[in-house]
């Protein structure tokens, strides 16, 4: 390849804002969409201008009637006795119970979450949720409300952020990640009747009342590890379409149908 063709080349991979908007365009994104979105920015190639322009280009898309949401999940905000706490000795476990900070929606850093999410939490106008481990943010006509009232024990279930955008008939869209990563499972997970269903005390550092404290909660015990052949079996049945933007694997799924269709899917193949 000659040297003309390598910058050509090389330019080809570059994404700006208007090639964001014209790609996640042809997926079906449209204005007034509410929408859970997952993604590795990675996986897009180089985005000129990073998390900021991939935001920038989704929030132009759905306009001022439309919402973006996005996991902003704190989950070393846990007790470390369920493994969160990897690098800690268990002699040290009581020091982490007694002195992680309390949850504070406003400053809190997501974990693991990537680049995008970290940015979108602190994006002008963003509301996120009080849940201290798996809080989610959003900006856009619905935010406040998908993000109200994120109650502790009911993590995935009526009412919780992933519920409230079922209830909006909204979509979820993964960017360059698989269903392993697609939060709204959880919710057909809490739906769905099948015998191995569990529940769990989970403890976190939270503010009641002016003060740390160390609260326990009991909650659902989730369980993805099954999400995978889900999905495959799901994009084959639906015939999913898998959209290419930049160098990233697209879906953009409606969320009713996919909760609907894996809550019935857990309740035949979940023992």
């Amino acid at each position: 390849m000659n040297q003309a063709n390598q910058n050509e080349s090389k330019r080809s991979t570059m994404l700006t804002k208007e090639d964001l908007v014209a790609q996640f365009y042809g997926c079906g994104v449209r204005q007034g969409h509410h929408i859970f979105v997952h993604t590795s920015l990675k996986s897009l190639g180089y985005v000129i201008g990073g998390a900021e322009t991939l935001i920038r280009a989704l929030l132009e898309l759905v306009g001022e009637e439309g919402t973006l949401m996005m996991p902003s999940q704190t989950w070393k905000n846990l007790d470390p006795a369920i493994g969160v706490h990897w690098e800690v000795e268990e002699k040290d476990w009581p020091l982490i119970r007694a002195h992680w900070p309390a949850y504070d929606k406003a400053i809190t850093p997501a974990i693991g979450m990537g680049t995008v999410a970290e940015m979108f939490r602190k994006w002008p106008g963003a509301s996120r949720s009080d849940h201290p481990a798996r809080s989610v943010a959003a900006v856009g006509k619905q935010a406040e409300w998908l993000t109200r009232d994120h109650d502790l024990s009911n993590i995935f279930g009526a009412d919780s952020p992933a519920d409230k955008l079922y209830q909006l008939d909204g979509y979820v869209l993964l960017i360059g990640v698989g269903y392993d990563k697609n939060t709204s499972l959880h919710l057909a997970e809490t739906r769905a009747n099948f015998a191995s269903k569990a529940f769990t005390d989970e403890s976190s550092a939270v503010m009641v009342e002016g003060r740390r404290q160390w609260v326990t909660y009991r909650t659902q015990a989730v369980d993805d590890v099954d999400f995978v052949p889900l999905g495959q079996e799901y994009d084959k049945a639906m015939n999913i379409p898998v959209y290419q933007v930049g160098q990233a694997d697209v879906r953009y799924l409606k969320q009713r149908p996919l909760v609907d269709w894996a809550t019935a899917w857990m309740e035949r193949n979940r023992s």
